[in-house]
């Protein structure tokens, strides 16, 4: 029931890049690109809003099509480095489970898959084909105003589905117009033998006539059944990871706010309908989004966005590339209480792309919504996207010149949106007459001659008797006093950078200097709710921790005042437990220092238990030292 195409020889004894992409994404890539999908494939004449329906449960291995051979393939597979080795083992442990996690995407009021009946023969027109066999292929709309505003372009999105699963395997299930039901679906492994012969490491649910796949007729019930036209995605073994239904929500709210609040998409998780009026309960709440003060809000702004989205009244924001203009309106919130501007790019579909910081604006009080006001500003965006769509690029663009322009324009996002805010800021806070420096200049000149005083020795000038005399002059000498003074400073600003010399982790015996570096407070996310504090370091810009794949973290406190405490705060007393979840391991804790956490693709995450003790007002400081 499972096909994989036979080859000569093993090549590539490798898994495919992209899933490790969309599996760092999480659950948000995966509603993400699912949503999208069912977005791009709305009924044009109608009116109604597409509907997705999102379950999650356990399935019987034993109800997953195909299984056995499955495993019989899985079993198969040998890995040539250290990263397919522990991936294999994984699949392999994770076949042993009866009961197996799912999740499941199924849309309504939209068209479905076409073409089923012609398999890997597509023809014009056909998506089956293309969905189904293809990698890295789009179906283009032959309305080319249609096209520019569906949301795919890569054609590589669909793999999200199968990095979601501990063993890539997902299915999907298409009614037609017509009603005719067929699933289908993919598994990817890497190449391997079995039974002598070597298979390519792609597999797919289906049949085989001759040299050609066709898809089954879906006679599968339970949670394989699609009987309402439109398609479905069930994806077994999910990763757990991936559980947690207020992860799901939160994800449907963050990236589809606009499609919901225009009515154009209502999303049912586990039966909690998410529509235009529950949005706004949803926000609201503390278990899915614990930051509710403007003052806190610094992590997920998406509360922010919808009250920027309702309540305010858009303007046009004119932003050029090299060769034109492109319109957009911008729906824009000012408020002293906002610590964190961002700006939600939102293309025409209703999909946000990404939070946007704009340069030199990073902590004003600004939050906004950019939205383009034509399908020709939407088809520009559209071509900006990385494949995750989750960012605006042109990293991926080839031809220098395009590249070129690209670069401009989003260049001239960050140049439009400052002249802006940099407009407001000025109307808010204007200059009223002059400015009396006196003061300033006297205190300045009192500071630089105590200063003065600090770095000379006396010099004294004797009249009379030794009673009498008196210090009538300092200058500047290199007496012991003073060269004592500029060894220590010297040495406490070596101190602060330089921490102390250890063993290599290899176990050398030659040393190597430890350095720490404070973490800016841009780079970190962290979030507080019931016993538990999730920590995530992002040093994907930071040139220090190039190349690193392990550090050390320390904690300071910090006061009103912003002044920091470097040794105030006792990790061991205000944590149970603390899990690094790059690995999946549990951290020690040394002389107050969580020892050898991992840096998995740029990124530290760990997940904290607190005690009775943690202060969860607590304003931190984080050192890392690698």
């Amino acid at each position: 029931m499972w096909s994989f195409r036979k080859i000569t020889s093993i090549e590539e004894p490798v898994f495919n890049n992209t899933l490790e992409k969309f599996y760092n994404l999480g659950i948000e890539g995966l509603v993400r690109e699912n949503i999208q999908n069912s977005l791009d494939g709305k009924l044009p004449d109608s009116e109604l809003p597409v509907k997705v329906i999102i379950n999650t449960g356990t399935i019987t291995d034993s109800d997953i099509p195909g299984i056995e051979e499955v495993k019989n393939h899985i079993i198969s597979l040998k890995g040539q480095n250290a990263y397919t080795v522990e991936t294999i083992n994984h699949m392999k442990k994770e076949m042993q489970k009866r009961e197996v996690p799912y999740i499941s995407f199924e849309d309504c009021n939209t068209k479905g898959l076409v073409g089923a009946e012609h398999g890997e023969k597509f023809q014009e027109g056909d998506t089956w084909g293309v969905y189904a066999y293809k990698k890295g292929v789009h179906f283009t709309e032959e309305d080319s105003e249609l096209e520019s505003l569906r949301g795919g372009s890569h054609g590589v999105g669909k793999i999200a589905c199968n990095a979601a699963s501990d063993i890539h395997m997902m299915f999907f299930a298409n009614c037609d117009s017509k009603g005719k039901q067929h699933i289908g679906g993919t598994i990817q492994l890497i190449e391997h033998t079995l039974n002598n012969t070597n298979y390519r490491s792609s597999g797919y649910f289906t049949k085989e006539k001759g040299d050609v796949y066709y898809p089954y007729e879906n006679n599968f019930g339970t949670i394989f059944e699609k009987n309402t036209r439109g398609l479905k995605i069930i994806i077994p073994y999910l990763r757990k990871q991936y559980l947690g239904e207020e992860n799901v929500v939160r994800a449907v709210c963050d990236n589809f706010f606009v499609a919901i609040l225009e009515k154009q998409l209502i999303v049912d998780v586990n039966g909690k309908s998410i529509n235009e009026e529950t949005i706004l309960d949803i926000i609201s709440d503390v278990v899915y989004y614990p930051e509710q003060n403007l003052t806190e809000i610094k992590q997920n702004f998406t509360p922010l966005y919808i009250d920027s989205y309702i309540n305010k009244e858009p303007f046009t924001v004119e932003i050029s590339d090299i060769r034109k203009k492109y319109n957009f309106k911008l729906f824009l919130r000012y408020s002293e209480n906002i610590k964190k501007a961002r700006v939600a790019i939102v293309r025409g579909i209703g999909m946000k792309i990404e939070d946007k910081k704009v340069k030199r604006f990073v902590n004003s009080p600004f939050n906004g919504v950019l939205i383009p006001m034509s399908s020709e500003e939407d088809y520009f965006l559209k071509s900006l996207e990385n494949e995750s769509h989750t960012n605006l690029t042109c990293d991926h663009i080839k031809d220098p010149q395009i590249q070129k322009n690209a670069k401009r324009f989003l260049n001239n996002i960050d140049k439009e949106l400052g002249v802006i805010f940099n407009e407001i800021l000025k109307s808010k806070n204007p200059v009223d007459g002059k400015i009396d420096t006196s003061e300033v200049i006297y205190s300045t000149e009192r500071s630089f001659r105590k200063e003065l005083s600090k770095e000379t020795s006396t010099v004294q000038l004797t009249k009379g008797n030794k009673d009498s005399e008196k210090n009538l002059v300092k200058l500047k000498t290199n007496s012991k006093k003073n060269q004592k003074k500029k060894e220590e400073k010297e040495k406490k600003r070596k101190l602060r950078e330089i921490i102390r010399r250890v063993r290599k982790k290899d176990g050398e015996d030659s040393e190597k200097k430890r350095v720490r570096y404070p973490m800016h407070p841009e780079d970190v996310k962290r979030v507080v709710l019931n016993g538990e504090e999730r920590l995530l370091f992002n040093f994907n810009n930071i040139v220090q921790y190039e190349n690193e794949t392990i550090c050390d973290i320390s904690m300071g406190l910090i006061d009103g005042t912003g002044k920091a405490y470097e040794t105030e705060f006792e990790v061991s007393k205000n944590y149970l437990e603390i899990w690094d979840k790059g690995k999946n391991k549990k951290c020690q804790v040394d002389k107050n220092i969580i020892k050898d956490v991992s840096i998995v693709n740029g990124k530290v995450d760990l997940k904290m238990r607190t005690t009775d003790k943690f202060n969860d007002s607590l304003k931190f400081i984080y050192y890392v030292e690698v």
